[in-house]
């Protein structure tokens, strides 16, 4: 078991794609003595240690190397319960050693070539280019941070290729007019409404019409899923094409689960051709969630703060990731997904702010059901300084049972539902109105929601139950005209309660 990783379980290491020549496998096979017995090295060729308070993140069972999915909590992985969130245990020791402010450094995908090589190679070549004498008198010369930066400069540019050039810093969008009308609502400080549709599990798509037909006057933008529960449907893609066609703003989702580099930036590119202008990258839910048989649930070719890096290059800078230029870059709105309540909040904010970094635009959270403590992770943001830099849209999710609400308290990572919401679900099930009590709950939150600072929307995920989204929308804006016109005179203030 290995001494400085708390994951405490031996993984193969990588094997080389090519015979390599001596002296490498010579070095290699020295590494992985020493790495091994110590951080359980897995030889992936892109050695991240030193960005990662020594905790080798290829621990993590979906090989995540930008920090915690949505699904993160202290206890364990949800992936594989006999293990904890190896992003987590990074945070915690992170923010134990102050090392903190070095996880917001946006790293790299693998370089797949590397993968069962040495990573040493590389660090004493910039060891040789400085010079021994060098690198001596820098480390030694007692200056203020001239051992950081000495190391730095070693360090950096092998675990940063030229094809990639990761960095800490936020980079705003490189235009000025908005490219999708939801971005024009957000900008204008709309507080805007977005639906989630489930895409069809079959070619019949008479239902998915009839659900856009009846949100997009209701509706600024509709979000269509990626393989949600990596059970296969329709993909986004298509959905939101069909959206296009229906005169409704679509939201395409991308889960990085079932893309690779080459994959997804094909597919936004044909995706900006059609017209889709609002991405949403998320990593997606483990195929451990899926029905049998199971696909490979160690490897995800890349993350959702890898996917912003790259869009957002490709969409302001005009290249694709091996360096070629795009004559036309593509256009979006780039988005998201944000889990306040998954773990440590602290630790949360810290995960948002990278994303917004890398280049998310907005941000769609997972399903809330605490508005009351919503107020932390705002407020850790703010200590970021991330809230005037993305739009925030909260999840809200309306329950349809008690039955619904105890699946996703128990079974979807990054979910919680306090113990007085469950009773009153519990008990409206026992007398038979379950559906308008979780419409009544949904209002509520919305109500309580509005007008926190740094909440610019609602994002309305009805699991299947589209057609309640209409009425909660229309009530939720009712609700606001009535508190407007009494806040004005029109009718005695005392007949509003606060929560109401």
């Amino acid at each position: 078991m290995p001494g400085f990783t708390p994951g405490k379980r031996y993984q193969p290491p990588f094997m080389p794609f090519k015979r390599q020549p001596f002296k490498k496998r010579a070095l290699a096979t020295i590494e992985l003595a020493v790495k091994g017995p110590l951080f359980g090295c897995r030889m992936c060729g892109n050695c991240l240690l030193q960005e990662t308070a020594l905790i080798c993140p290829m621990e993590c069972p979906k090989g995540l190397r930008n920090g915690p999915c949505g699904g993160s909590t202290p206890e364990r992985c949800y992936v594989d319960e006999s293990r904890p969130c190896i992003w987590y245990k990074i945070y915690e020791r992170s923010f134990q050693l102050g090392r903190e402010a070095r996880l917001l450094e946006v790293l790299p995908p693998m370089d797949w070539e590397k993968a069962g090589t040495d990573s040493w190679g590389g660090i004493f070549d910039r060891v040789k280019r400085l010079g021994i004498r060098n690198l001596f008198s820098h480390l030694t010369s007692g200056e203020p941070g001239s051992v950081s930066q000495t190391l730095d400069s070693i360090f950096r540019p092998v675990r940063q290729p030229d094809w990639w050039q990761g960095d800490a810093k936020y980079h705003a969008p490189a235009y000025a007019e908005p490219v999708s009308e939801l971005e024009r609502r957000l900008k204008a400080g709309e507080f805007v409404f977005a639906a989630e549709i489930a895409p069809p599990l079959s070619i019949n798509t008479d239902k998915l019409r009839r659900n856009i037909a009846a949100l997009k006057e209701h509706a600024a933008a509709l979000n269509f899923t990626d393989n949600a529960s990596s059970v296969p449907r329709m993909s986004s893609l298509a959905c939101s094409a069909i959206s296009l066609e229906l005169g409704a703003e679509p939201v395409m989702q991308i889960s990085a689960r079932d893309k690779t580099r080459v994959g997804l930036q094909s597919e936004v590119i044909g995706a900006s051709a059609l017209g889709i202008r609002n991405m949403l990258c998320l990593t997606g839910d483990s195929m451990a969630l899926a029905p049998g048989p199971k696909g490979r649930m160690d490897i995800v070719d890349i993350d959702s703060v890898q996917m912003l890096w790259m869009l957002r290059r490709m969409r302001d800078e005009g290249r694709y990731l091996d360096g070629r230029e795009i004559k036309t870059p593509p256009k979006y709105f780039l988005g998201a997904a944000a889990s306040p309540f998954a773990s440590n909040m602290k630790f949360q904010a810290l995960r948002e702010q990278k994303k917004v970094n890398a280049g998310a635009q907005f941000f769609q959270t997972n399903a809330v059901f605490d508005a009351d403590a919503l107020d932390e992770w705002l407020n850790e943001l703010v200590k970021r300084d991330v809230l005037d830099k993305v739009y925030i849209l909260i999840g809200i999710s309306p329950l349809k049972s008690y039955r619904v609400a105890r699946y996703m308290n128990d079974k979807v990572p990054g979910i919680f539902i306090p113990a007085a919401v469950m009773k009153r679900m519990e008990l409206a099930e026992e007398k038979g109105n379950a559906e308008e009590e979780g419409v009544q709950i949904a209002l509520e939150l919305i109500e309580k929601t509005r007008g926190k600072q740094g909440v610019n929307g609602i994002h309305l995920m009805a699991v299947g139950w589209e057609e309640v989204v209409p009425r909660i929308i229309e009530e939720a804006g009712a609700a606001k005209s009535s508190k407007l016109r009494a806040l004005k005179g029109g009718i005695p203030l005392g007949i509003i309660q606060p929560d109401e």
